[in-house]
């Protein structure tokens, strides 16, 4: 099986950026983590701050992986083309976000990626791309 992961922007600053929402672990070390957790899974990750290279990331795998796990981050909420290559792929997505985004300002309530993905699940900190990347596992 294999999976990618693909984190949007400012998420490489995890570990530094707001440690009481986002917690104090890189997601470098996390993805070691998973890495270890899923070794019947062929993992990636991919991360970038530009909208354009997440959308040619989920073109360039959106055929050929059995699953994406994307956290689009702000993009969520604001990028329609995301979501139109979600919808324009045939590997199914599973948004994922490490705070429960409705707890959140309310702009952060509306997502673009929700209504093409196969699933969403939000506020479970890091573990919330576990419970992704079992989702298809099961």
């Amino acid at each position: 099986m294999k999976i990618i992961i693909i984190n949007g922007p400012n998420l490489n600053l995890l570990g530094k950026r707001e440690p009481e929402v986002y917690g104090n672990k890189t997601f470098e070390d996390y993805f070691a983590d998973l890495q270890f957790r899923f070794k019947e899974v062929q993992l990636e990750y991919f991360q970038s701050n530009i909208e354009g290279e997440l959308i040619g990331k989920i073109q360039e795998v959106g055929y050929s992986y059995d699953g994406i796990v994307l956290n689009a981050a702000a993009y969520t909420h604001t990028s329609v083309g995301i979501g139109d290559a979600i919808k324009a792929v045939s590997t199914p997505v599973v948004e994922v976000h490490i705070s429960n985004t409705h707890k959140r300002e309310a702009f952060r309530h509306v997502s673009y990626i929700s209504p093409v993905a196969k699933g969403v699940i939000l506020g479970f900190g890091l573990q919330s791309y576990d419970l992704a990347i079992r989702s298809f596992m099961e």
